[in-house]
This record gives C-alpha cells, sequence and structure tokens, in this order.
C-alpha cells in the first residue's frame, strides 16, 4: 500500500496540463473486501491504471475490509483532506449482508448524485443483462470531493471509468462535466 496522504500535496486549486487545459484530478482508490490483498486487488489496480493514464494524479489506495466504520474512517480522511479532489471505492455494492459501502458513504455525502447509480445500471445492463440490478453503484459530493463507489469487479470498474467517471473528469467533455465542477462543489 502507498503510504497515506501527507499535509505536504499540493493545495487544492486543480493544476493545469498545457496540451489540452484539462486538470490533473488528484484522485484516491479504496478497495472493499474481507478477501483481496495488495497482490489480488486487481479492480483497485486496475483503477489506478486507467486514472493515470487518463493523466490525473493518483494520490493513494487501501484495502479496507467490509465494515462500516473502517470504510468511513478512510474516506471521511480523504474527504478532509486538501489534496485529494476523488475517491473511488470498488466493491461492497452488492446486495449481500457484508456489502455495505452504500451505507458507509451515503451519510457522509454532501448530495447524492443519483444520475451516477442509474445510468452505470443502465449501461451495465447492456453488458451483462438483469445482473445488472444487484448493483448499488452510487456517487456524491462531499467537502468539496467527488465520490464513486462501484462494484469490485473489474469489469465493473472499467466500465464505471470508462463510460462515466472518466469522461466527466475530462473538462473537454461537452456540454458539461465534473472536472469543471470541482472548484464549484463547497459554494454556498
Amino acid at each position: 500500500l502507498t503510504p497515506p496522504v501527507t499535509a505536504s500535496l499540493p493545495p487544492h486549486a486543480p493544476t493545469y496540463r498545457l496540451t489540452n487545459c484539462s486538470p490533473m484530478v488528484r484522485v484516491c482508490v479504496l478497495t472493499v473486501s474481507d478477501t483481496r490483498t495488495s497482490s489480488t486487488d486487481k479492480s483497485g489496480d486496475l483503477l489506478v491504471e486507467l486514472l493515470k493514464s487518463s493523466g490525473h494524479t493518483f494520490v493513494e489506495k487501501e484495502i479496507v475490509p467490509d465494515n462500516i466504520y473502517t470504510i468511513r474512517k478512510v474516506v471521511s480522511r480523504w474527504i478532509d483532506h486538501e489534496g485529494v479532489d476523488v475517491i473511488v471505492s470498488t466493491g461492497g455494492t452488492g446486495v449481500t449482508g457484508r456489502d455495505v459501502t452504500p451505507e458507509a458513504l451515503r451519510p457522509l455525502f454532501d448530495r447524492l448524485i443519483e444520475g451516477f447509480g442509474e445510468l452505470f445500471r443502465s449501461i451495465s445492463f447492456d453488458e451483462i443483462g438483469l445482473s445488472s440490478m444487484q448493483s448499488r453503484a452510487l456517487a456524491g459530493t462531499a467537502n468539496g470531493k467527488f465520490i464513486f463507489c462501484l462494484p469490485g469487479s473489474t469489469g465493473a470498474c472499467r466500465t464505471g471509468w470508462e463510460k462515466l467517471i472518466g469522461p466527466q473528469l475530462d473538462i473537454n467533455t461537452r456540454p458539461c462535466n465534473f472536472a469543471q465542477l470541482l472548484p464549484r462543489l463547497t459554494e454556498k
């Protein structure tokens, strides 16, 4: 695992690449699983690879068990840190008793982004059929950060990133995108 986020990270304002004026968003990845380890976490590793290949800044990745309070502890630390813009979690969004990511994170949201879960399930339906209804993928904002909760499979992570999260973190996506909204999330 990477070291914890430290106060020496860059300030909150996104930096800009001169090549296409797209902000380099600072992203943390959380894998929620009772069984995955750093050597078996294919979904978390895939998300890190995808965010880096999109030109964003990887901040930290952690693996935690399916425990509401452990999930909240890690995500709350990231929510409170100015060097983090986006948090992406993978795992714990199903319907079994151990799938608690939505219950852990929904209370932390300032706003729920209803369309994310709806679109994720719609896109997933085209890929995996009726099994998509078992996903409780969701997203929201908290303290000026976007938080996305994806299922634990690599297919779901690829779909979530390539079809929803990645394009919305690209400042060039029109007519609008999440990247341009980052500075405005804490407006009063």
